[in-house]
């Protein structure tokens, strides 16, 4: 058994799941890493976690898939030990616009990630935690939760509502387990999420702090909802937004 945390990220491939999973490496994780496609950069990723003298597999996987989620989970327990976190992460926006002119497949793809591969991943979780100890699950949620993003993507932000309604649930539902579920909740945050690459500093007059954030500002709050000084903190959903 692994004297170092062993966590799950999916998404970890690029953006804030990236650094997240560089953040954890460096606070001693050896991290299992979910991706989609982008098998060239989950391996860039997974040498940059290397370096740090931790542990990393990389398996191309899809959270809406329930083989796919027991792949990576079983690759997670078998390469590195028991699993002890999770970072749901993987997402996707769908489409741009008005939601009177979105197309229904978008809307329904990006629904099947934001919600269902969250479940599926956390049911997962839940399952070899509760056999092996306990653990803690970070949900990635999202500002437009509360803010609806209008005109964007409300599809999106009430995916991302449902994460908030999830972790909180969750949370009660498993804590005599000892596993503890926890949200971060970004506003915007420059990484290669946005359609419009030029849309985080274009938001900047709108944001209090008065910039975009950055992955490794993410990472961070991520970081300390696994760690043990979060030992006491469950069903939070910790805003990491410039105030937003």
């Amino acid at each position: 058994m692994s004297r170092h945390p062993v966590t799950v990220v999916t998404g970890g491939s690029r953006g804030i799941g990236a650094a997240v999973c560089l953040r954890l490496a460096a606070d001693g994780h050896h991290i299992a890493l979910g991706h989609r496609s982008d098998v060239a950069a989950a391996e860039a990723v997974a040498e940059s976690v290397r370096r740090t003298g931790r542990r990393c597999v990389t398996v191309r996987m899809d959270t809406t898939d329930e083989s796919g989620v027991d792949q990576l989970f079983e690759a997670a327990a078998d390469g590195l030990g028991p699993v002890t976190g999770l970072v749901n992460n993987a997402g996707v926006g769908g489409p741009t616009g008005p939601l009177a002119d979105a197309e229904p497949a978008g809307l329904r793809r990006a629904l099947d990630v934001n919600i269902i591969g969250y479940l599926l991943c956390a049911r997962r979780a839940v399952r070899d935690m509760s056999r092996t100890g306990g653990g803690a699950i970070v949900n990635m949620s999202s500002a437009a939760a509360t803010l609806g993003s209008p005109g964007e993507y409300v599809h999106y932000a009430a995916a991302k509502a449902a994460v908030d309604t999830m972790t909180v649930g969750l949370s009660k539902e498993v804590a005599s387990a000892g596993i503890r579920v926890n949200a971060v909740s970004p506003g915007i945050i420059r990484t290669e999420f946005h359609e419009d690459p030029e849309r985080p500093d274009k938001a900047a007059a709108g944001i209090p702090l008065g910039r975009p954030g950055r992955p490794d500002e993410v990472s961070g709050a991520v970081a300390w909802l696994l760690s043990d000084d979060a030992s006491y903190t469950t069903g939070a959903i910790l805003r990491v937004a410039g105030g937003r």
